[in-house]
């Protein structure tokens, strides 16, 4: 990573194109354009592809933005954390909204990211306690008023799914150089997706439009491949608590892409919660360790 390139700019960049991955999904399942199973597939595979091209031009030039090359041992948690994010992502999409899945995503990453900093003695410091507590009230206020309840299963699935990317964050911060490591989880991830996708078609419950595909691959070779990448090279920079805080942005990124894509009025609720919940990353970013 080229050293002037500030982490707030980095990681915003980061947060819209995690934001981007709910808006491709949705735009795939939520008409019926393909099974949640072949757009799980066809994104790791996507990944997997874009991944390893760049990896293969790193040895080349020895030269990018997103640091050296290295060589990486395959993670096996890391691989299967990646696969159970991108199913359970896509099977819930196709039961609950986008905005109440992105609440249930990232509410369970920095769950589990705060309670795996906490368990292993690396407690939050008090101002990322702070910014938590603002940015879930932020969550709330832009989701809990006029929403039915959500589809349980369709609940669990994404609660599932936030908690397989906090892990898979939480290996990435020890698996060294960041591109090499997500070819190489993306590589390893498609082995059990591969799995489901023949099990989906054994069963006919596989189906798939051009445009569905289309879509899937823009999620896994550039909202996901590209996005990840730049992900772990902003992680070092961030503490567990901030990056499970950080995160907590991408659903008012998601509900803005709604106004801007999808016609949605922009109402005095969204802008109050976007306002709480990017004041609560200031505050958890900024904080300062104690003494």
């Amino acid at each position: 990573m080229r050293p002037g390139v500030p982490t707030w700019l980095l990681t915003g960049v980061v947060m819209v194109a995690f934001a981007a991955n709910s808006w491709l999904c949705r735009a795939a399942l939520g008409p019926g354009l393909v099974d949640a199973t072949t757009f799980t597939t066809a994104r790791l595979l996507a990944g997997a592809a874009m991944l390893a091209a760049l990896v293969s031009l790193r040895r080349h030039t020895r030269a990018s933005a997103l640091g050296g090359y290295a060589p990486t041992r395959p993670d096996g948690i890391a691989a299967l954390a990646l696969f159970v994010y991108a199913l359970a992502f896509s099977l819930a999409y196709v039961r609950i909204p986008t905005g109440v899945g992105a609440l249930l995503l990232f509410g369970a990453v920095q769950v589990t990211m705060f309670g795996w900093a906490t368990v292993t003695g690396r407690s939050p410091r008090g101002g990322e306690w702070l910014g938590l507590a603002i940015s879930m009230g932020g969550l709330v206020v832009l989701t809990r008023p006029g929403l039915e309840a959500p589809d349980a299963m369709g609940s669990l699935l994404m609660l599932a799914s936030g908690a397989a990317w906090g892990v898979y964050s939480l290996r990435g911060r020890g698996l060294g150089e960041p591109l090499t490591a997500n070819a190489t989880s993306f590589a390893w991830a498609t082995l059990p997706a591969a799995g489901a996708s023949v099990a989906a078609l054994l069963s006919g419950q596989a189906f798939a439009d051009p445009r569905g595909i289309a879509l899937a691959v823009t999620s896994g070779g550039v909202t996901s491949a590209l996005g990840y990448a730049l992900w772990y090279t902003v992680l070092p920079r961030l503490t567990a608590g901030q990056a499970g805080i950080v995160q907590l942005s991408v659903p008012p990124l998601v509900a803005a892409g709604g106004v801007g894509l999808l016609g949605e009025a922009v109402t005095p609720r969204l802008v109050v919660a976007t306002l709480a919940v990017l004041g609560g990353i200031l505050v958890a970013m900024t904080s300062r360790p104690s003494r």
